[in-house]
């Protein structure tokens, strides 16, 4: 996958995770990319350990995994930093 694949696939997931949990009003462009690119990663590894695919390409399957991972980025964020 592109460059350019990855940070449009990180930036549409990590938008929609930082609706879902509610940071969306806190964070800016740049970190919904980073939080969709470290997301896909996690996702990754989660579904490798599942025995499942991790990110694949820019299809909807791979958008899931990287929402999910996402969603799990921001909410172990939301840990640390102690904000809601």
């Amino acid at each position: 996958m592109s460059i350019i694949a990855w940070l449009v696939l990180g930036a549409l997931a990590g938008w929609l995770a930082s609706i879902v949990t509610g940071r969306n009003d806190q964070m800016g462009c740049i970190t919904n990319i980073a939080a969709g690119i470290v997301g896909a990663f996690v996702g990754g590894l989660i579904m490798s350990q599942l025995g499942g695919d991790g990110v694949t390409g820019f299809n909807l399957y791979s958008i899931l995994v990287a929402f999910v991972g996402a969603v799990i980025v921001l909410f172990i964020l939301n840990l640390v930093t102690g904000k809601d």
